[in-house]
């Protein structure tokens, strides 16, 4: 079982894990899980940063293993202070489901500070002081490389702190690609405003949106932990994502950020733990973990259990674009991501084979694992497997703010 860190869901299902695991002894048969054992607590994210921006926090419940997923704790008074006196103010935004500093700070070295949360409720939690740990810049570099007899390309990361101050790592990647439908058109067909016989006509009509160039953004969902403690070198060259040669991601353009957070002892021993915690290949191994204790408290109830942990941490992020063509000068490009099959209709309604009703359904999205790609002078229509002809349906027409081309 991978651990999914970096979307605080995955906080909560390391707590009902570590819950089923300690009220299960065997099994040997199917069995419908529901958690039996529940605790409504607490759920805290927080990372304050050196970037200078509207830092971010998520606050929610745990929740039970049979439910969809986390509920935010909305209505809460968050603020960060510092040594200086100086406190930074968080509202709650009900798109993102976080709260939002009301202003743009910064984490600086010559400072420490601490998390504060009022519950709706009434109820008061805090972290421990934490102070900004050192800052180490990274390089983010593809490399051709072949795995297990597979090639392809291996997004590696590599910083070097001279001092040798940083030495815990973590590390997280939100990476972009292009998609481009290869069986697109620049019509699409609509029901005709009048009918004949009872029956709609079609009209091919131009489109209005952007269904050809699309992008997909996916983060990484496993939590990356290094150290250089007994290295000659507080130095890192780790290779972070590979990326088979096949895989039709790579067909178009390439994009990947990858951010690294110097932590200190604390932070990445709590990371470290919930790792181990979190990546039992089975619920019924023999390992019964216990709960792991972060930074905050209650400063109601001290025996109050709290899942979180708040960090201050210089961050370092790096940027690459790429091509195929790039890196890769005389392989095949790889497949697309569906096969494309071109299926003719023929625009009837009374006699046998006629297509009317399908492409009917098609036109008006009951069908929707077909669009529009043509027809001829015969009055046939043809569609072809949705995916190739409108990225839509797998990605967003939505053009990044960061993208280059």
């Amino acid at each position: 079982m991978k651990l999914r860190i970096l979307d605080i869901r995955y906080l909560h299902k390391s707590f009902v894990l570590i819950l089923l695991c300690l009220t299960i002894s065997s099994c040997t048969e199917q069995y419908a899980f529901k958690t039996s054992t529940f605790e409504n607590i607490l759920v805290i994210q927080a990372n304050i940063t050196n970037e200078y921006k509207k830092q971010e926090i998520k606050i929610s419940r745990s929740y039970r293993f049979e439910e969809n997923g986390p509920t935010n704790e909305e209505g809460a008074t968050v603020y960060v202070t510092d040594s200086d006196n100086n406190s930074y103010q968080f509202g709650f935004e009900k798109i993102s489901g976080l709260y939002v500093s009301n202003s743009e700070f910064q984490a600086v070295p010559e400072k420490t500070y601490q998390l504060n949360v009022i519950t709706k409720e009434g109820k008061s939690y805090s972290s421990n002081v934490q102070s900004l740990t050192a800052a180490s810049e990274i390089q983010v570099e593809p490399k051709v490389t072949t795995i297990d007899g597979q090639k392809g390309v291996q997004i590696v990361v590599s910083s070097y702190d001279p001092n040798a101050k940083s030495k815990f790592y973590r590390y997280e990647y939100d990476e972009t690609y292009k998609v481009i439908a290869p069986s697109w058109t620049s019509d699409k067909l609509i029901v005709a405003p009048f009918t004949t016989d009872g029956h709609p006509d079609f009209l091919v009509v131009p489109r209005t949106e952007e269904t050809r160039i699309c992008y997909t953004t996916k983060k990484s969902d496993d939590l990356f932990l290094l150290n250089t403690l007994g290295l000659s070198e507080d130095r890192i060259n780790y290779p972070i994502r590979f990326i088979d040669i096949k895989s039709p991601i790579l067909n178009e353009r390439y994009s990947i950020i990858v951010r690294q957070y110097v932590q200190n002892l604390e932070s990445y021993t709590y990371y470290e733990t919930l790792k181990s915690l979190s990546t039992s290949k089975s619920i019924f191994s023999q390992v019964q973990p216990g709960f792991n204790y972060g930074n905050l408290k209650s400063n109601d109830d001290p025996s109050e259990k709290i899942i979180g942990f708040f960090e201050v941490s210089s961050i370092s992020s790096k940027r690459i674009f790429f091509n195929f063509r790039d890196i890769f000068f005389d392989d095949p490009y790889p497949p697309y991501y569906f096969e494309c099959f071109i299926t003719p209709y023929s625009n009837c309604w009374t006699e046998r084979g006629c297509g009317g009703n399908k492409i009917l359904s098609l036109v008006n999205g009951s069908g929707t694992e077909q669009v529009y790609y043509g027809a001829d002078a015969k009055g046939n229509f043809y569609f072809v497997t949705a995916p190739c002809g409108d990225c839509t349906k797998i990605s967003s027409n939505i053009r990044p703010l960061f993208w280059r081309d």
